[in-house]
C-alpha cells in the first residue's frame, strides 16, 4: 500500500520578465514545476484513469479527453489543485482565479491525428472573464514526435474567434486568414514541465508518431468573477445554473 506524499509547495517561481514574456506571447514554458516523485506518481493515477474513467468522446482518435477527474480521482484531484501550479497562474493572470475544469488529454501511440489549430475560450459558456489560462502539464516527455504544442505568439488578442474544427487542418485560418502569416513556435516538454497559455491563443498539437503514450493533464483556469452565459458544456450540464450566475466554488473551486 502506497503512501501518500502531498504536493509540494516549492516549485519555480517567475521572475518578472516572464510575466511580461506571457502577456506579450500569451504563453510561457516552465521547466521543472513537478518534481520527479509527483511525475511517477500523477502518471500512474492518469494511466489508471485512462482505463478506468469514462472520456467525453470515445471513439476520437485524437485524444482520450477525460474532464473533471479532481471530482472522482484523489490522487489526480492532487494536481488539479496544486498550490504550485496555482501560484503561477495568479501570477500570469495577476487576477483571483477559480478551477474552470480539469482534463487529461491522452494521446495512444501512433494515434495519425494532430489537434489542429484552434483557441480554447471559444468553447466555453463563459461572459466578463477578464482572463482564462490553462496549465498544460507533461506527464511524459514530450517531444515534437509525441505531440508536442506549437503556438502563435500574440494571437491571443484576437478574442473574436469562433469555435473550429479541430480536425480541420485550415478552419481557423479561414476564421482569421492574417494568422496564416504569423511566426509559430514549438515548444518540447520533458515530464514535469508546463506550459500556460492564453485562452484565445492559437495553438495546435501534433500527433504522436511514437511507440509510448503520451500523456498530458490540463487545468484550466478563469476569472472568480466569469459568469455562465447559458449554453451547453459538458461541464456545466445539470448543475441548474441560471444565465448571469457566477460559477459556484462548489464546483470550480477557487485557487
Amino acid at each position: 500500500m502506497s503512501t501518500k506524499t502531498p504536493p509540494t509547495t516549492a516549485g519555480p517561481t517567475l521572475t518578472q520578465e516572464q510575466i511580461d514574456d506571457y502577456r506579450r506571447d500569451g504563453f510561457i514554458h516552465v521547466s521543472g514545476v513537478l518534481n520527479p516523485q509527483e511525475v511517477e506518481r500523477y502518471r500512474t493515477a492518469a494511466r489508471s484513469a485512462y482505463d478506468e474513467l469514462d472520456s467525453l468522446d470515445p471513439g476520437n482518435a485524437m485524444f482520450r479527453q477525460i474532464v473533471q477527474v479532481w471530482r472522482t480521482d484523489p490522487v489526480l484531484r492532487e494536481l488539479t489543485l496544486h498550490p504550485v501550479l496555482a501560484g503561477l497562474a495568479t501570477q500570469l493572470a495577476g487576477i483571483d482565479l477559480r478551477i474552470w475544469h480539469d482534463q487529461l488529454l491522452i494521446k495512444r501511440p501512433h494515434n495519425a491525428t494532430p489537434t489542429e489549430f484552434h483557441t480554447d475560450a471559444p468553447y466555453w459558456p463563459h461572459a466578463g472573464a477578464r482572463h482564462q489560462l490553462s496549465a498544460w502539464i507533461a506527464l511524459v516527455d514530450v517531444p515534437v514526435e509525441r505531440g508536442c504544442m506549437s503556438f502563435i505568439p500574440g494571437s491571443q488578442e484576437r478574442q473574436d474567434l469562433r469555435a473550429v474544427d479541430l480536425t480541420d487542418r485550415g478552419d481557423l485560418f479561414t476564421a482569421a486568414p492574417d494568422l496564416v502569416w504569423r511566426p509559430r513556435i514549438t515548444v518540447p516538454l520533458r515530464a514535469g514541465d508546463c506550459t500556460f497559455h492564453n485562452g484565445h491563443l492559437a495553438h495546435t498539437a501534433n500527433a504522436n508518431d511514437t511507440d509510448e503514450f503520451r500523456i498530458a493533464m490540463v487545468n484550466i483556469y478563469t476569472d472568480r468573477a466569469t459568469t455562465y452565459t447559458g449554453r451547453s458544456h459538458p461541464c456545466t450540464d445539470g448543475l441548474g445554473l441560471e444565465v448571469g450566475a457566477t460559477l459556484p466554488d462548489e464546483a470550480f473551486p477557487p485557487v
